[in-house]
């Protein structure tokens, strides 16, 4: 056989194993439909996003508009049921690739590492990583963190070896292990299984500051034994926008979750539930997400 012909033979074979390949990994909607059932993945302890509750099921702000997606499933399946699975950050993105959950809710950043195993929703929220500190937390660490000088004397000096924590698996303590790398410091990270392990550290004085997004920590720090001790950094070191992860190759139901998002953003109904989740700072949000929202 010419080695031209070969070659064309060659090539419209990996063409057709792609697409089968894509066709494959395109059909979240036909599962569901099939199925009967929608599958919506979260993550706990990620409040007021997503959070599990005993013999119910989760609540928060993501787990609502998660809520909006399959209320537009429902219109072409109108005996829809929702099955909620809890995952976790470790885990959560390969429940969406392998197809184990349709929809992954909470805190989620969307950033290009995780963009080669899932694709994403347009923008659901936008923060930055601060930090929770003690009111007598090391001076330098609360300059650092606040646009203000330390609230509070303190005897420790930034010489003095301090600890900072962060969860495991999240985008922030990531950010933190790669700025820390090939530096000489006192400093050290460590990390934990979930936020209120961490909160618990920051009370009990194992670490000085406790590092996430500034949202969470906001709602951490309500939960804390005696939140008048504690306060959240009012710096931003991050850029954090949140989203919906969904399967990738799936362009037809990532149209039909923005499509939902944009019609509920656009409803007299969206500051509302900002409201409910984020008070006083809701029409703030408000305006940061319908300015990135798809039109």
């Amino acid at each position: 056989m010419p080695m031209a012909k070969c070659m064309r033979r060659l090539a419209l074979a990996i063409i057709a194993l792609s697409l089968s390949a894509l066709t494959a990994t395109a059909a979240t909607l036909d599962g569901i439909i099939e199925r009967g059932t929608v599958r919506i993945g979260y993550i706990d302890d990620e409040a007021p996003f997503a959070a599990a509750k005993a013999g119910a099921d989760p609540t928060g702000y993501a787990i609502d508009l998660c809520d909006k997606i399959a209320d537009e499933i429902e219109h072409q399946l109108p005996e829809l049921k929702r099955e909620y699975v809890q995952k976790t950050l470790a885990n959560g993105f390969d429940a969406v690739k392998d197809e184990q959950v349709d929809l992954l809710c909470g805190a989620i950043t969307v950033n290009l590492e995780r963009r080669e195993t899932v694709d994403f929703s347009q923008p659901i929220f936008l923060t930055g990583a601060s930090a929770l500190l003690r009111k007598d937390s090391p001076s330098y660490l609360q300059s650092f963190f606040f646009d203000k000088p330390a609230v509070s004397a303190v005897s420790q000096r930034a010489a003095s070896p301090s600890v900072i924590g962060a969860r495991a698996n999240s985008t922030t303590g990531a950010a933190l292990h790669e700025a820390m790398k090939g530096q000489t410091s006192t400093t050290t990270i460590a990390d934990f299984k979930t936020h209120e392990d961490g909160l618990k550290a920051l009370e009990d004085r194992k670490i000085d500051a406790y590092i996430a997004d500034q949202v969470l920590l906001t709602s951490l720090a309500t939960r804390a034994r005696d939140p008048s001790l504690l306060e959240v950094g009012n710096r931003l070191f991050t850029h954090e926008p949140y989203a919906i992860a969904l399967a990738r190759n799936d362009a037809d139901f990532r149209l039909l979750a923005d499509r939902a998002l944009t019609d509920f953003y656009l409803s007299d109904d969206f500051l509302p539930l900002l409201e409910t989740y984020f008070g006083s700072d809701a029409p703030m949000l408000h305006t940061q997400i319908i300015m990135q929202h798809v039109p």
